[in-house]
């Protein structure tokens, strides 16, 4: 039986902020590691052969207006950084669709979210320790946008644009 690659779900953000996070990402990410925009992850593997996703998604993005969030700390994730991003509806959201799809999301995707950016990652500990404190040393909270949906193919590494659902002004 033929399988489809699985789907992604990332939250839009406002162009300054993407502007903003991948050049961070570009200048801190190993380069031959770096396959992917900087991105807010919601869901990591949704089914492509599931008409109600792609129905539930636009159907939410129609009724959502654009999110503020806040970029409040910049956090080690080992092996990198990642700007730590806050909002209540973000979060309310997410738990909506884990209720709605709970009976396919894979284990990763039931977990509370932690919305994040990621600008460096596979690097060693002491690398992403160093980049932490220069981050951190001027670091002040800062407010983006959602401004949407992005659906994505997941090829095994990159990922292939699929479909674009914004928010309702």
């Amino acid at each position: 039986m033929y399988m489809s690659n699985p789907l992604l779900l990332t939250l839009t953000l406002n162009a300054e902020a993407q502007i903003y996070f991948n050049d961070l990402r570009k200048k801190y990410f190993p380069a031959e590691r770096n396959v992917l925009d900087a991105h807010l992850m919601l869901f990591h593997q949704l089914p492509a052969n599931d008409s109600s996703v792609v129905n539930d998604i636009q159907s939410l993005a129609s009724k959502t207006g654009i999110l503020t969030l806040e970029a409040t700390a910049i956090k080690s994730i080992g092996n990198g950084v990642a700007f730590k991003i806050e909002s209540d509806e973000l979060q309310q959201i997410h738990k909506d669709l884990q209720k709605r799809w709970s009976v396919f999301i894979i284990p990763q995707d039931k977990n509370k979210l932690w919305p994040h950016v990621t600008i460096q990652n596979k690097v060693q500990p002491k690398v992403a320790q160093e980049l932490l404190a220069e981050l951190n040393a001027d670091f002040k909270p800062f407010s983006i946008q959602g401004t949407g949906f992005t659906l994505w193919e997941y090829l095994a590494g990159p990922w292939q644009f699929k479909q674009q659902f914004d928010f309702s002004e």
